[in-house]
């Protein structure tokens, strides 16, 4: 018994590593500072397909190493940013990119914020407009009507006719 609980976990060990993502290789830098200059500012626009939250110089992932690979050969192959990224969407779509561009695919993106901003304005604006209206204060005059017809009425004792025998 204890032999086969030992086993189950061994192979379970081994099935986890063998579908463990490997390690990425380490980063080659561009050996001319300009062109890794830029390409480490195009790293901190990319985003991390796999982390989403991270870009790409700041993901251990390693889909993120072959981004910042692809990036590094099409900067020394001579491509502006706008062709790398063009590239990169093409590949990937626009959620790549951190700032993505304006058109009718990303229009939501862009204008989603404000469109809940209005939204939620217009509630409460609604709701503020239903409330009722606090009643405005009795004038010296109408107190004077109500003390009289209050005088007019019968007394009324607080306790109910059905407390009587």
């Amino acid at each position: 018994m204890r032999f086969a609980y030992g086993g189950g976990a061994l192979v379970a060990a081994l099935l986890l590593m063998a579908f463990a993502e490997p390690a990425a290789a380490p980063d080659q830098p561009l050996p001319d500072p300009a062109q890794e200059a830029r390409a480490q500012g195009l790293f901190r626009d990319i985003r991390c397909v796999v982390c989403q939250h991270e870009s790409i110089a700041d993901s251990p992932a390693g889909i993120a190493a072959d981004m910042r690979r692809l990036v590094r050969d099409e900067v020394a192959a001579g491509r502006t940013d706008e062709q790398i990224e063009a590239g990169l969407v093409r590949r990937y779509g626009d959620y790549v990119l951190f700032r993505p561009p304006f058109n009718a695919g990303t229009v939501l993106l862009w204008l989603g914020p404000f469109l809940v901003v209005l939204i939620a304005g217009g509630v409460l604006l609604t709701t503020l407009r239903r409330r009722p209206a606090e009643a405005a204060p009795l004038t010296p005059t109408e107190e004077a009507a109500l003390a009289k017809r209050l005088a007019e009425r019968p007394d009324l004792d607080a306790s109910s006719p059905h407390d009587h025998p």
